[in-house]
């Protein structure tokens, strides 16, 4: 169509714009997977490094972009056999090329339309056809440079068309514009300054009208200080007036965008840089805040080095790229400390913000346009910082690494938020607002109208109807297009490309205490991602998102890892405190305050601070103590050293206090955690097959303490309920067994003692066990003792044997021990027959009560009336003798009273004969052997007292208890 017959309002200048900016973005896409694909050994098309192609792609690439088939058949000879694979699988890649080239054409052809129509141009009257066409320049100009960095270009569009000419007999129609297309712009920008000479009057008018906007936009933080930016408070007689300004759309405009328009479209039209003085100060401005601008994704472009490249060939231009030299050690030098500053006013100003609307949501409507600009603002901050941190060599590590991004991030996701969830105020505040505006239909589409020469309504001469127009066109994306908004405005799925980076800064992040809070917007940053796919693209669709779940995952991770070794610091240290109120700890605080007060007063050195009760249990090389209950018993298998119970409960309760307050800052069952962990712990083995405290405790009290009992080194004294250390200064140096025979006599009372030992540190458990049920459910422990007293004698053994175990697991004392039973029971053994097995179990009665007499002659045998007990835990016979008895003949079904009366009379005739004897060492200790009898009696259901006198007369056992006592006092004193 000629120039003369050509109807402006009849080119869709709007609509082409807005389609061939979205098809620029999807084919931005395909060239940067490609030049990813080619750049990666292991995507990159296999005909490329195929050894046997290699002297073929060489040839091909070197004629490029001629063909010559016929005289090189030698080397050509291989792409016969792969012909028809190089067609099928290279299509793609060559049709991606041949799009951009057509993309190229309607560019270009639009270009001229525009020009042809005389379109006018300025951001702040017609702001969205203005953006939209810089927006094309860029995207244009930046899809030609992506493409120029496809090293492989020609030997993929090579391959493809002498594939299809050994294929089909010629070239691809294509190929021809297509190869002289990849040749014309082996320097992109280059050729398009000689492009755009035809342009430059629209382009230049275009850039010209961001001499308000763009130096209004980069200001530094002190000059954003000073106005109070983004400050609803500052003035609180104006917080409900709607912020409006005249150019709306402007106030939110990407600093990143518009930097990216200065550079690129002054190098397209770079003449006028040497006649306006403020296209100039544009451009320095432009060159002095950044040192490399982004291309596409984490493809960048260095700024002034390249500028200087291609101006240097250029006649008259020295001052230019003197400018660009002086720029460049301004932005060096200067450039990374205002963006830093920028970040340390945008992390307070959207606090504050964020901190306002949270409890005034109603001022998103008014203040909407605060929010979008911070929200601008910020994202262009962290952009720049991620561009640059990641691509300039020379640079001031205090000026590239900020510690504290994720608190501005965390704040835009606040913000991002709140304008979600209060999505519906806001815009039934702008529908009311609007509702002056019914009969106006304001879009794009009429700004491209009434921008074009011999407009019936031309908007040069009457802007202030444009700047109308932008204002009610930002109230209508208010109540229509909020979503698309915080994408515009917000997007930062730029970290999908820099994933390194990313990770990074998370962990700065994690390792910054004052920082970590904001963790969680790292995660939130990943659900950007998906907005960075085009539907030209779609096969990266599933790439994208694995990263993004991958990346979300992974940070999830650490943030819970963190999470529980910060609550494990906080119970250690709330063990630590609870272990210091123990009484050993305040025992020794004690003596220390007095200790020091006595030497205050006597001006004296005091003696040596004696060791006081409860030293000897503190441990000098404790285990770090872990969230695993297990290593709070801090049990080392080596020394056989392990925590009191005490000191394990005492832990534990202060671990439940803190995780118990968990509950008031996160949704989480802690009962049900507790009841999972600690139900696990009363087994030998946890879910996990390992060992519990109940199999450490246990093997721990049988292993070592038990033992050391019967090695005569620990006694249990019944009048404190408890085991104590003996002293070591009596201890025979030699052992009586190496002189003389003995007929087993002292070992079996010794292991008839260590069970007594066992069964009685059994029952000091059952009593704790009933003690804390009868606090708990007392009626069912009190239930069950009604139950189990009432059982008549002729019930069936099975029978009462089940209630006794119902009984014993409340803690309650049995007349027959279930627990014992099974144990003896399990003991049986298949040779020998049951009436054998009875006739044993009675002789080995008869044996303890006819041996009971040597245990006279022991020097440990004496009795303590202060721990109501023997030395050498003898006394724990009584309960050993009754309870074996009574699980003996429950198993051999015999009478446990009648055997028990025989037991009394053989051990009490035996002890009698003792006091015939004259030798002083068989007797020394008689009367304190004596007592067992009364101990027997006491401690069994089936004797009775009366039983005992018509055995063994009681003035005997009167006389042993004044004379064990006589001897007491006599040995203290």
């Amino acid at each position: 169509m000629s120039r003369g017959v050509l109807q402006p309002s009849q080119q869709k200048l709007a609509e082409k714009l807005t389609i061939l900016n979205d098809r620029g973005i999807g084919m931005l896409t395909r060239i940067y997977n490609i030049k990813k694909a080619c750049g990666d050994p292991k995507a990159k098309p296999s005909y490329l490094i195929d050894k046997n192609l290699e002297s073929a792609v060489k040839f091909i690439v070197r004629k490029f972009p001629a063909v010559e088939t016929r005289n090189n058949n030698q080397q050509l000879a291989q792409l016969q056999k792969e012909k028809s694979e190089i067609l099928k699988n290279l299509a793609l890649y060559y049709f991606t090329f041949v799009d951009v080239m057509e993309f190229k054409d309607h560019v270009s052809e639009l270009l001229n339309t525009i020009d042809a129509c005389q379109v006018f141009f300025d951001i702040t009257v017609n702001f969205d056809l203005t953006k939209n066409y810089l927006d094309l320049i860029v995207v244009y100009t930046t899809l030609m440079m992506l493409l120029s960095r496809i090293e492989e270009r020609k030997a993929i569009i090579g391959l493809y068309n002498y594939a299809h000419e050994m294929t089909h007999g010629s070239s691809d129609r294509e190929y021809p514009r297509l190869g002289q297309m990849i040749v014309d712009y082996e320097n992109p920008l280059k050729k398009m300054m000689e492009e755009f000479v035809p342009h430059n009057k629209a382009l230049s008018d275009a850039l010209l009208s961001l001499q308000m906007v763009y130096p209004r936009r980069n200001l530094s933080a002190d000059q954003w200080r000073n106005a109070q930016l983004l400050s609803l408070i500052s003035a609180p007689s104006t917080m409900l007036n709607p912020a409006q300004s005249d150019t709306m759309p402007c106030e939110y405009l990407s600093l990143d965008a518009m930097e990216k328009w200065i550079v690129f479209g002054f190098i397209l039209c770079h003449g006028v840089l040497n006649t306006d003085a403020a296209a100039l100060s544009l451009w320095k401005l432009a060159l002095q805040s950044s040192s490399c601008l982004c291309l596409y994704r984490d493809e960048v472009y260095h700024i002034h080095k390249s500028a200087e490249d291609l101006f240097v060939n250029i006649r008259g231009y020295n001052k230019r790229i003197t400018d660009i030299r002086e720029c460049k050690e301004a932005a060096l030098a200067h450039a990374g400390s205002m963006h830093r500053e920028r970040r340390k006013f945008l992390r307070s100003a959207l606090k504050e913000l964020a901190t306002v609307l949270a409890d005034q949501p109603g001022l998103l409507g008014p203040k909407a346009l605060f929010v979008f600009m911070a929200l601008s603002f910020a994202r262009d901050e962290i952009i720049w910082l991620l561009r640059h941190a990641d691509n300039i060599q020379k640079k001031s590590a205090d000026d590239f690494i900020d510690k504290h991004i994720a608190e501005l991030i965390f704040y835009m996701e606040e913000l991002r938020a709140h304008v979600r969830k209060y999505g519906p105020v806001m815009q039934r505040y702008y529908v009311q607002y609007l509702s002056g505006f019914d009969a106006v239909v304001l879009n794009e589409l009429v700004q491209a109208y009434t921008s074009v020469s011999k407009a019936s309504l031309g908007l040069a001469d009457h802007r202030e109807l444009g700047k109308m127009m932008n204002t009610i066109i930002f109230h209508t994306k208010m109540v229509d297009s909020l979503v698309e908004m915080l994408v515009e405005t917000s997007d930062l799925s730029i970290f999908c490309f820099y994933s390194r980076a990313f990770e990074k800064m998370f962990q700065q992040c994690l390792e910054l205490p004052s920082q970590s809070r904001y963790s969680i917007s790292f995660p939130l940053v990943c659900t950007h991602f998906m907005s960075c796919t085009h539907e030209l693209c779609p096969e990266e669709r599933h790439h994208i998102g694995d990263r993004s779940l991958s990346l979300c995952n992974m940070f999830l991770d650490e943030m819970a890892k963190q999470a529980r070794n910060l609550i494990t610091d906080i119970c250690t240290e709330q063990c630590t405190l609870s272990d210091q109120l123990l009484p050993k700890h305040c025992a020794k605080t004690i003596s220390q305050a007095v200790n020091k007060k006595s030497k205050k007063q006597t001006g004296k050195k005091g003696e040596p601070e004696r060791e006081k009760p409860g030293v000897e249990s503190m441990r000098k090389n404790r285990l770090l103590v872990t969230k695993s209950i297990v290593g709070m018993t801090m049990y080392n298998q080596a020394t056989q050293e392990i925590a009191k119970p005490s000191e394990l409960l005492t832990s534990v309760r202060a671990y439940m206090t803190v995780l118990q307050s968990i509950e008031n800052y996160v949704q989480i069952d802690i009962t049900r955690v507790f009841n999972n962990v600690l139900l696990q712990q009363t087994q030998h083995l946890d879910s996990h097959g390992e060992p519990t405290i109940t199999s450490l405790y246990t093997n721990w009290y049988l292993e070592t303490l038990l033992r050391q009992v019967s090695n005569g080194h620990i006694a249990y004294f019944p009048a404190m309920k408890a085991f104590v250390n003996l002293p070591t200064e009596n201890e025979l140096t030699f052992n009586a067994e190496e002189y003389s025979d003995i007929s087993a006599v002292d070992s079996v009372l010794k292991r008839m003692t260590i069970i007594g030992v066992i069964l009685s540190f059994r029952s000091l458990a059952q009593e704790a066990l009933r003690d804390v049920l009868s606090c708990h459910i007392p009626f069912l422990v009190s239930s069950i003792q009604d139950f189990k007293d009432h059982i008549p004698r002729e019930t069936d053994m099975k029978v009462a044997m089940n209630v006794y175990e119902l009984s014993s697991a409340a803690g309650l004392p049995c007349e027959i021990d279930p627990a014992l039973v099974v144990a003896l029971s399990s003991q049986k053994s298949e040779n020998i027959s049951p009436e054998e097995e009875y006739k044993i179990a009675c002789l080995l009665m008869v044996f303890v009560a006819v041996s009971m007499p040597t245990l006279a002659s022991n020097v440990m045998s004496q009795y303590s009336p202060a721990i109501e007990g023997h030395c050498n835990n003898i006394h724990c016979l009584a309960k050993a003798i009754n309870q074996i008895a009574a699980a003996l003949f429950t198993i051999h079904k015999g009478s446990i009273e009648d055997r028990l009366k025989e037991f009394l009379a053989l051990a009490s005739s035996s002890l009698l004969k003792i006091g015939q004897e004259t030798d002083k060492t068989t007797t020394r200790n008689r009367e304190s052997v004596y007592l067992l009898l009364d101990m027997i009696v006491q401690e069994s259901p089936f004797l009775t007292m009366d039983l005992l006198e018509s055995c063994f007369p009681y003035v005997l056992l009167r006389n042993a208890y004044h004379a064990v006592y006589k001897q007491s006092v006599t040995s203290s004193a």
